[in-house]
């Protein structure tokens, strides 16, 4: 081997070299203090490359922000299956004894990057479980229902919650403004404005898929299912007045708690719930349960595992920032609900992170499978250069990519005419009446003093009718809210005796 190239390989292999310091494409840097200039008075030069690229690329730091959860922490973990449900679901993740590695992003709603966790907000509590059969994210909240029951309202709800497009400030009478039409949105207010609000601890708090799903046996039989994640570290949450204390010391709270006890080798645990509904069983109750506003009540859980979180982050943005939940991500065993608000989420969450994050973030490494992936997709952002076939359609006989029979959709049998209407079996009050009474009475009165000194804030005709809500559901309730918002008690009256359940 010639000198000259026996010398440029051992430099290349000189561990002495592994440390230093260079450009994106592996050129040494001479000096990163000091700006190339045109003598000791002239400007700097165009080609300074490495003062060019660090400012490149510091104006490109940051990815756009989540436009809800995009206050979160993410930590690694292991679910182990502990039940054998294969009469209900062929997905090898609920195999009794099957370990699942999994990334659960915990955060905010509402509120920007750097909001303070303490501000009123419900929570995320996304799962990505890297099964045998591919990716599935379970991706929920601590409240087990959600405010509206059609993801055509979606959009309209977000932006009622989020501060008002000309000052940037945040303003209660636009929410109400809003809620004030949605009716459905009453259980949920009452759980937001109730010390659940504002949780002590990601660790002392509970998770739900919100949704009901739709799990499918190798027999191709369907059942309807709720997820429910139960802490056992119990539940802990903050009253107003805590919540202002903790705020003055600490405005990162859950995610430094979080991290802490991570850290500490307190790794926290949950156990995972089903509950199940048989298709004909939908019919039997006197709302829909397909309905996002609403719990099945009376229908028992069966425990089918249990997660433990035991690792955070190496790397905040490349894990916590860029993982990519969508309810599109499902595997063969498991499958979306007619659910309204869920069908619009399995297309708009998986689009957000194509928009957010690149084509190819799925092929990111706190994204990517742990199985292969074989298919023609091709090119687009953050293409890795990983394809190697020139076979990027299908059919072919040159690189058959044959589809699995036994991973196809179950069938729905579908009657009727496409309509645009409301769904049928609504009760937009009785679980909310049912969630005050279960409240002590401080956890009542921090409820009715929170909810009331929000709407306080509304034009008085939404103010009398949000209050005619909670008074249907509760007239204890809606009393105590309209006097603290200073609502015209006999019209509340009225009004709640006009609504129907």
């Amino acid at each position: 081997m010639p000198a000259g190239l026996l010398g440029l390989s051992l430099s290349w292999l000189n561990p002495a070299l592994a440390d230093t310091l260079t450009r994106d494409n592996g050129a040494h840097v001479g000096d990163n203090q000091n700006s190339q200039t045109a003598g000791s008075v002239g400007p700097a030069l165009l080609q300074d490359v490495q003062l060019i690229q660090k400012l490149q690329r510091f104006d490109r730091e940051r990815i756009p922000e989540r436009v809800v959860h995009a206050r979160g922490t993410g930590v690694h973990g292991e679910f182990v299956a502990s039940a054998d449900i294969s009469e209900l679901s062929k997905a090898k993740v609920f195999s009794s004894g099957e370990r699942t590695p999994v990334f659960v992003r915990f955060s905010s709603v509402v509120h920007g990057n750097h909001s303070p966790e303490t501000l009123r907000d419900p929570r995320g509590f996304a799962t990505k479980f890297y099964t045998a059969d591919g990716n599935w994210d379970l991706v929920g909240n601590n409240f087990p229902t959600f405010f509206i029951r059609d993801a055509i309202k979606f959009p309209d709800m977000v932006h009622a919650f989020k501060p008002d497009p000309r000052t940037n400030l945040d303003d209660d009478s636009r929410r109400f403004d809003f809620f004030s039409h949605v009716p459905e949105s009453t259980r949920t207010l009452t759980l937001l404005y109730s010390n659940e609000g504002t949780p002590a601890s990601y660790r002392f708090m509970d998770g739900n898929g919100v949704h009901a799903y739709k799990l499918v046996n190798a027999k191709g039989e369907v059942h309807y299912v709720k997820f429910h994640w139960k802490s056992l570290q119990g539940l802990k949450n903050l009253d107003p007045a805590e919540a202002e204390k903790v705020q003055g010391k600490d405005y990162s709270h859950l995610g430094n708690d979080l991290v802490k006890a991570i850290n500490q080798g307190d790794y926290p645990k949950w156990d995972l719930y089903i509950q199940v509904l048989k298709p004909e069983d939908l019919a039997k109750f006197d709302f829909d349960p397909l309905d996002a506003t609403k719990i099945w009540p009376d229908v028992p859980e069966r425990k089918i595992g249990q997660m433990v979180l035991n690792k955070n982050v190496d790397n905040y943005f490349q894990e916590t920032e860029q993982v990519a939940m969508a309810p599109a991500n499902v595997v063969p065993g498991i499958e979306p609900s007619e659910d309204r608000l869920l069908q619009g989420r399995v297309f708009s969450y998986a689009d957000t992170q194509l928009y957010r994050v690149g084509t190819n973030v799925l092929s990111l490494p706190i994204n990517r499978p742990r199985v292969a992936v074989n298919n023609g997709n091709q090119d687009g952002t953050l293409n890795h250069g990983n394809t190697t076939s020139g076979t990027n359609y299908e059919p072919s006989r040159r690189e058959p990519r044959p589809a699995d029979p036994q991973a196809k959709y179950s069938q729905l049998k579908l009657v009727g005419n496409t309509q645009q209407a409301p769904i049928q079996r609504q009760q937009n009050f009785k679980q909310a009446g049912d969630l005050y009474r279960s409240y002590s009475k401080k956890e009542r009165d921090d409820l009715i003093n929170s909810l009331g000194g929000s709407l306080a804030a509304a034009d008085p005709e939404a103010k009398d009718i949000m209050a005619s809500f909670f008074y249907k559901a509760d007239p204890e309730y809606g009393t105590g809210v309209a006097k603290v918002a200073n609502a015209d008690l006999a019209k509340v009256k009225d009004l709640a005796s006009k609504l129907e359940d």
